[in-house]
């Protein structure tokens, strides 16, 4: 590599060999103005034409490796058996700062430094960091270019989340027993942050979990370890943190509870909070929940966005859309969202509000707790310390003269008829039911103790739903599957020759899983008069659901199929989320 690069740091031989690296079809992308002041101000030209130019990353690294005669690899691998050895070689302070994975090392018998190191870096044109690195080790170093995304996910992955400043946490740590002792601050979430390392390494664990796109964060004591999982697109993904961080796991929990305004010396009982978090200038609101367990405290995070809710975002087809739209603009009813937790009831139920939202129209919700926050609505918070429950807080409602109503959950009898009768009062209601598909909800209600013609007569549709993980579009591949286990779930055999499925390796696009984000999948059970008599008449579910199939009811599985065909997800994840009937 020496001979080609050594004495030639020139923007201009630079900035050649980059377009030739590129090609001509990316090469128009650059802008040699914005690099030259990279250049001139010390900043990384690889990176600015990785975020910058419209080019493969790993096709370009891998030209650069070629016209510079060096040593390339598509998949650094660490010698992870030698872990111990690599990490006192190079700390995590120096190899993360400096953008380099050390691979392996050789090692002499009679020696305790290493005779070599293979190392992994993707700026060739990084000669600090490079002699840095040499210099921390005490020894040469075999230098391989690698994709920039490969080598920054191996640091992360062998040093974990806050690897960098773990020594930092370490050094400055009390080890009288007590705890740090935290400050009052904004809970501002900045790269740049100069607080305590404590406070550091809590902010890389949030910063990680929205750059994964993590809807909830679990911070969980083990016996000698701390665990740390995010659930992304509805999966629990354990994240890599430093392998000795359960010395200071007491410091982290009591940091998490402090920004959420708890008790910290309250570790008997569970405590519930909220943490307002400043991202990049966007608001995340975050709901905090603590439990108790015998290794010690286990912190449950709900990441909340400030998101828009309008009801294209529900992304439903539109004979579907069209039927929802007809019974949103009815003045009055109740309609009841239905399924187990976790699965979009609450989505949904603001992607409706949101759409009758309007100068005219009064809104006002009852949650437990109130997650979402929908502009012009008036939301009440369930306080069961207080007595303001559901069935209180809707009996106040009703007094107010509202348009629409929206209680968080119906769970018992005095809740369903008070909603009952501000359905048949002229409100328009909503809400939700834990049943396992929509028709369900009608044997729920029942059970509850509802009179069977009030059902008929207030309810205008139940709705069922449950999310799927969606199809990564830069990965997917073409399924292939047995007839007979088509034909086992339902799944019409004439259209599997358009089908897809998830790449089992993935991509950096979606995290190497296959997939990226979710949809949902609806069943509509509208009340019909023909369902009203049978409601009535205390029909079996069974003869509800042959009447509603006779007037075009399609369950939740069969929804499922038409998202498949259109390549949207995959048969495996409509199978695990829907019931065959």
């Amino acid at each position: 590599m020496g001979n080609l690069i050594a004495g030639r740091t020139g923007f201009g031989w630079m900035l050649d060999l980059l377009t030739e690296a590129l090609g001509p079809d990316a090469s128009d992308s650059l802008d040699a103005v914005a690099m030259r002041e990279q250049f001139l101000s010390g900043g990384s030209l690889i990176d600015w034409v990785l975020d910058h130019a419209e080019v493969s990353e790993r096709d370009f690294v891998k030209r650069l490796a070629e016209r510079l005669e060096l040593e390339w690899t598509d998949d650094p691998q660490v010698d992870l058996a030698n872990g111990d050895v690599l990490r006192a070689v190079c700390p995590p302070q120096i190899a993360i700062r400096h953008r380099v994975l050390i691979l392996s090392a050789e090692q002499e018998s009679d020696n305790v430094r290493p005779s070599l190191l293979r190392a992994a870096y993707y700026d060739p044109f990084s000669n600090l960091d490079r002699q840095m690195i040499r210099r921390a080790a005490g020894c040469p170093v075999r230098w391989i270019l690698a994709p920039r995304r490969k080598v920054l996910g191996g640091l992360q992955k062998f040093y974990g989340v806050g690897g960098d400043i773990f020594d930092d946490l370490l050094a400055n740590r009390d080890w009288d027993g007590e705890e740090f002792s935290f400050k009052e601050q904004v809970n501002v979430i900045d790269d740049e942050d100069e607080e305590a390392s404590v406070v550091k390494f809590v902010n890389q664990i949030f910063n990680e979990a929205l750059k994964q796109r993590a809807t909830d964060i679990h911070i969980e004591p083990l016996h000698s370890d701390l665990r740390v999982r995010y659930r992304v697109d509805g999966v629990l993904r354990r994240v890599p943190v430093p392998s000795n961080i359960v010395a200071l796991q007491g410091s982290v929990i009591a940091r998490v509870k402090l920004m959420a305004g708890l008790d910290i010396a309250e570790k008997r009982k569970p405590q519930d909070g909220r943490i307002a978090l400043q991202v990049g200038g966007q608001p995340i609101d975050t709901r905090v929940a603590t439990i108790p367990a015998i290794e010690g405290e286990s912190i449950s995070l709900r990441l909340l966005g400030q998101e828009k809710f309008t009801i294209d975002r529900l992304d439903m087809f539109p004979e579907l859309r069209c039927q929802v739209d007809e019974i949103l603009s009815r003045p009055n009813g109740i309609v009841l969202v239905t399924g187990p937790t976790g699965c979009g009831k609450s989505t949904s139920l603001f992607c409706f509000l949101s759409a009758l939202n309007s100068e005219d129209t009064k809104i006002v919700t009852i949650e437990d707790p109130v997650e979402n926050r929908l502009e012009g609505a008036v939301q009440i918070a369930v306080k069961p310390e207080i007595n303001l429950t559901f069935a209180s807080g809707l009996r106040s409602i009703l007094r107010g003269d509202p348009n629409v109503i929206m209680v968080g959950e119906i769970r018992d009898l005095e809740t369903a008829e008070i909603a009952v009768q501000a359905a048949l009062t002229g409100h328009l209601v909503f809400s939700t039911l834990h049943t396992n598909d929509s028709v369900g909800g009608i044997t729920r209600l029942v059970d509850m103790g509802v009179e069977p013609f009030l059902i008929s007569a207030s309810v205008r549709a139940f709705i069922a739903q449950r999310l799927v993980r969606r199809l990564c579009v830069q990965c997917r591949i073409r399924g292939s599957y047995a007839e007979e286990f088509l034909r086992s779930v339902g799944f019409p055999v004439e259209k599997s020759r358009q089908i897809f499925s998830a790449n089992p390796e993935g991509c950096d696009h979606c995290g190497h899983t296959g997939y990226r984000g979710r949809t949902a999948v609806y069943e509509l059970f509208r009340v019909t008069e023909k369902i009203q008599e049978l409601i009535v008449n205390g029909a079996s579910k069974q003869d509800l659901m042959r009447q509603g199939q006779s007037e075009g009811f399609v369950n939740m599985r069969e929804y499922g199929w038409r998202k498949v065909i259109e390549g949207h997800t995959t048969i495996e994840e409509v199978v695990s989320s829907t019931e065959l009937v």
